[in-house]
């Protein structure tokens, strides 16, 4: 690095410690931080507030509706989806858990914490990814249920319904990060009484020991179909988990409870919702009802126009997640993006494309989540195999260091991004199995369901274990610099 770009480097970083300086634990402030490390004197709040900024988007339809497709189109008993649904959410929520120590620990975004495994170029693949991915799919499939429920509540057409739905969004992550977990504090206890006292009415009134379905693709498929969806559920949320722990004091990266709190409130969560909706999927629902309506119609009507106050709210909850994510992931880019085109307005840009894709799908809505699911699991666990790798091989390097390789703009890690490609690229072609395609050893032996996470994982994280130390080595001569006294110490 030049004389020159170190100046620029310095006077950038001057200017973005200066905009974030005041923002504090203020509620209502617009926050101005994007994906530069929080200085320390801007860390605020505990541990304890990724519970429930974790637990309360979970207690929402797209969760409920998890369950459902797990007994009704993978063709699974409900303890058989049961089963499923708790060990693909354990595996995503633990992997989420040991991610948001890198929120205190480096004080940047999770997909800027990527760039020490990708580089900062090979980086653009998953964050590119995720923008896409939180700010117009997940964003959709949320809006998308809140619309429905919202007109179901209130008679209001489903595309009037989805606009409203989608300003209340935009609003909340516009905002910014303090906004956004205040939103979920307040929204968990709401959520989580609506959700348990449906919990209690649909199970207690379900056919437990109902058979599985005649027709479906069979019980190991169906499993591994049902785990596939609830894992990709969970790991979805894993390339956003250091973005709301980045402003906790540094030593939070040190405590338990940082892995701890998100992890616990996103499995018990999802687990409760997800295995609810697979209770209700063993009643037969009205014919020619929505998700919603199927879902509602089993409950007294006080408590099915509660759940459906709910569903609004807990989309409201994950969305105001998704697209704060996905603005998040935009600025991680590194583009040199006009001032005017920061954070807060990046929320509204990717709003309005999440908005297009909601309308798109109001007609389908189930047969899209059920594809949209699966294919979230596609791209994620390449991507958490390569990340989760790179922290273990790197487990004895200095914090120091490691910030140095995200800072540097010449770091370049090309293992990263080669062994998340392979990971895709031998997985979805074989072992793929959808309702739009079925890969070749999937349909060959239709019993193994959908392996195409699993084997994205585990080829992901072998490969990238084999080229990193051939390729992981681009560290620049002012990373080395900046990495020498650390290894003195």
């Amino acid at each position: 690095m030049t004389a020159a770009s170190d100046a620029a480097s310095a006077s950038a970083s001057s200017a973005t410690a200066s905009a974030a300086a005041g923002y504090g634990g203020k509620v209502t402030a617009v926050e101005t931080a994007g994906a530069e490390p929080i200085p320390d004197a801007e860390r605020h709040g505990t541990p304890l507030q990724l519970l429930w900024t974790w637990a309360s988007p979970q207690l929402e339809f797209a969760t409920v509706y998890i369950g459902v497709i797990s007994v009704l189109f993978f063709g699974l008993s409900f303890w058989q989806a049961a089963a499923a649904l708790i060990l693909g959410t354990a595996c995503g929520a633990a992997a989420h858990g040991v991610l948001s120590l890198d929120g205190p620990r480096f004080g940047v975004p999770q997909m800027v914490a990527g760039r020490i495994a990708f580089g900062r170029t090979g980086n653009v693949l998953p964050a590119s990814l995720n923008a896409a991915v939180a700010g117009v799919g997940w964003f959709a499939v949320n809006s998308v249920s809140a619309a429905f429920a919202l007109n179901t509540l209130t008679g209001l057409r489903p595309l009037p319904s989805l606009l409203l739905v989608v300003a209340a969004e935009i609003a909340i992550g516009f905002v910014g990060h303090n906004f956004v977990h205040t939103f979920e504090r307040y929204a968990f206890p709401v959520l989580g009484i609506v959700f348990l006292l449906a919990a209690g009415w649909i199970i207690s009134g379900a056919d437990l020991g109902a058979p599985a379905a005649a027709g479906g693709p069979g019980t190991t498929a169906g499993f591994l179909l049902a785990f596939s969806a609830a894992f990709g559920y969970a790991a979805g949320w894993n390339p956003y988990a250091a973005d709301y722990a980045r402003y906790l004091p540094r030593a939070a990266a040190k405590s338990k409870a940082t892995a701890l709190f998100p992890a616990l409130g996103m499995f018990v969560s999802i687990s409760v919702v997800a295995v609810t909706g697979a209770a209700s999927a063993t009643v037969a629902a009205p014919e020619g009802a929505s998700p919603t309506d199927a879902f509602t119609a089993q409950l007294p009507g006080w408590l099915g126009n509660l759940v459906l106050v709910g569903i609004v709210l807990g989309a409201l909850s994950a969305n105001a997640l998704n697209i704060y994510s996905s603005a998040i992931s935009i600025t991680a880019l590194g583009l040199k993006l006009p001032p005017w085109l920061n954070r807060a307005t990046l929320c509204v840009v990717a709003g309005a494309g999440g908005t297009a894709a909601a309308w798109a799908s109001l007609a389908d809505a189930g047969h899209a989540y059920e594809a949209f699911l699966l294919v979230i699991a596609y791209w994620v666990a390449p991507w958490l195999a390569v990340t989760l790798t790179e922290r273990v091989l790197s487990r004895r390097t200095d914090d120091a260091v490691l910030a140095a390789r995200i800072a540097d703009p010449a770091h370049r890690n090309w293992a990263g991004p080669i062994a998340m490609l392979a990971g895709i690229a031998v997985s979805v072609p074989l072992f793929s199995n959808q309702e739009k395609y079925v890969g070749w050893a999937a349909e060959r032996w239709p019993d193994i369901g959908d392996l195409t996470c699993v084997v994205g994982f585990v080829v992901g994280a072998v490969v990238y274990a084999a080229l990193r130390p051939l390729l992981g080595k681009g560290v620049t001569a002012a990373t080395e610099a900046s990495e020498a006294p650390a290894r003195m110490r």
